[in-house]
């Protein structure tokens, strides 16, 4: 296994991308948090995780609310005393044309994906600068920009996403000295239930892979990232769309 040991926060992993993130952690032997704003669906994938022979607890938490960030923080310390990995896989949007997206749903897109990032990231840095290690890997999209997958209808996950980009390679810099690894994914198409039909057969036409994402895809990028083998990686945006963003 190759995370024995290790302790990983997984946000929004209830389910979707960020269950199958949690449960390939558990998988190569970390403890994780599963952290969702519904605890009763976090306390399945526990279940779910313990019935393979893993480790888990289940919090409830906003990310956007900076207390239940640090009640996140401070219940993952007095279950496994320390931080390794931190996901932030997190998110909320709406397909919306830009004029008619009103100020309390850009507000909503940005607290939850961007600011949720920050304020997860700040908390968990503080205990891995303490233990002289740590990786955090920021799950943005190949829609935030500069990587040729620029979707219409998602301006304010656009935003978000490119924030969290931007935030990615501002942290790797600071963070750096400190042994801690900070590196983007940013999938393309992903089937993981809540993308619209209409746009995942518009992806199957042009993916040069010929299929749609799965969040098993991106759930094996994050066990490469967090493991020994990724050791000088950092600051990276890693695309992972089946090709889509070249064509």
């Amino acid at each position: 296994m190759k995370l024995q040991g290790r302790v990983a926060i997984v946000t929004g992993s209830r389910r979707g991308i960020g269950k199958a993130i949690a449960l390939a952690l558990a998988k190569e032997g970390a403890a994780v948090v599963v952290t969702d704003i519904n605890q009763e669906d976090c306390q399945n994938v526990v279940k779910e995780i313990e019935s393979r022979g893993g480790r888990a607890i289940a919090v409830k938490c906003d990310v956007s609310q900076k207390i239940e960030v640090q009640q996140m923080v401070t219940q993952t310390l007095n279950s496994f005393g320390k931080i390794d990995i931190l996901v932030n896989n997190a998110m909320y949007t709406s397909f919306k044309p830009f004029v008619r997206i009103s100020e309390e749903e850009w507000d909503h897109v940005i607290d939850v994906n961007l600011k949720g990032a920050f304020l997860c990231s700040q908390a968990a840095a503080k205990n891995m600068i303490k233990n002289g290690r740590g990786h955090i890997i920021n799950i943005a999209s190949v829609s935030s920009g500069g990587s040729g997958g620029m979707a219409p209808l998602l301006s304010h996950y656009t935003a978000s996403k490119g924030g969290m980009k931007a935030l990615s390679q501002a942290m790797a810099i600071e963070l750096a000295v400190f042994g801690i690894n900070v590196n983007a994914i940013l999938p393309g198409t992903i089937d993981s239930g809540v993308v619209p039909d209409s746009i995942k057969a518009s992806t199957l036409r042009v993916v040069p892979k010929g299929r749609l994402g799965r969040p098993e895809d991106i759930a094996n990028l994050v066990i490469f990232l967090t493991s020994p083998e990724s050791d000088y990686i950092t600051g990276s945006h890693v695309v992972i769309d089946g090709g889509i963003s070249v064509v």
